[in-house]
């Protein structure tokens, strides 16, 4: 079988230049080359890639972004390309993630090559989301949920939810209002939270925040994903019996069958809500 690639880079010769390189590797095909961030995210919404080469420092969305935002059902198998400094390489060695550094060198890339045919292989793209969430909370800072989290989770249990999520960053807590956000994707010990075009990554359980949130608003869709029902914009059913609810960000996120039915009349009951008021 073939491993399917998108290649995300702002130089044009760079792109050209690894995909140059890649056209020896004869189980490879690259499905689309990306020029920004916002690319990466539609290219990998539509076409569901099996590895993605990224590279980090691009003009508006850098590849750390690109990461923060992509739900964890959808991410591919990650391959950094970059020119960064040593304090990142060390940190990609430290979760053992796979880059290539500029400009790429033939052996260093047969060697991630051979890398990435064993995860796919072995299906283990989950497995590198957790990794990844770690190594960006090393590299950009993690947020943890602040001591008054606690007692709105005690009182979330005599259903008063929280209205607003406490995030502690070093000394400084921020308080983010939980109707702003969107959605919620967990993978490992981290959260990442999406709320005004910004991703709070957060070292949390899917559990604890779920015992915040208003479940009649804040619904799991997928084993590792909550949303926002009031964000839901629609719902795109797929050739495969899946579905995916687009939301009024533009951000798009499976619907689990598993979860489908639950989630299909919490969204009535969400619509419905104004014409009864």
């Amino acid at each position: 079988m073939t491993i399917r690639a998108i290649i995300v880079d702002d130089e044009p010769l760079a792109r050209r230049g690894l995909e140059l390189r890649l056209r020896e590797a004869t189980d490879l095909e690259i499905v689309r080359q990306c020029a920004n961030g916002r690319e990466a995210l539609v290219a990998i919404a539509e076409l569901q890639p099996d590895l993605m080469f990224l590279d980090i420092q691009m003009p508006g969305l850098s590849g750390f972004d690109v990461l923060k935002q992509v739900p964890q059902e959808s991410l591919p198998m990650i391959v950094f390309v970059t020119a960064f400094d040593r304090f990142a390489i060390e940190a990609f060695e430290a979760h053992a993630l796979d880059y290539l550094l500029k400009p790429v060198d033939e052996t260093r890339l047969a060697r991630a090559l051979d890398r990435v045919r064993a995860q796919w292989q072995q299906r283990q793209a989950v497995a590198q989301r957790e990794h990844l969430m770690a190594m960006l909370a090393d590299l950009t800072g993690r947020g943890e949920l602040a001591q008054e989290a606690t007692s709105a989770a005690a009182a979330a249990s005599a259903r008063r939810y929280a209205s607003m999520l406490p995030i502690r960053v070093g000394r400084e807590t921020i308080r983010l209002d939980v109707a702003a956000i969107d959605w919620i994707d967990a993978a490992g010990d981290y959260m990442c939270v999406h709320a005004a075009s910004q991703t709070h990554v957060l070292r949390a359980t899917m559990k604890e925040l779920e015992q915040m949130l208003d479940p009649q608003v804040f619904q799991r869709v997928h084993r590792s994903t909550i949303v926002n029902l009031a964000r839901v914009r629609s719902l795109r059913p797929h050739l495969n019996g899946e579905c995916f609810l687009k939301l009024e960000s533009g951000q798009e996120v499976k619907l689990s069958r598993s979860f489908r039915d639950k989630v299909e009349v919490l969204l009535d009951r969400t619509r419905a809500a104004p014409r009864s008021a």
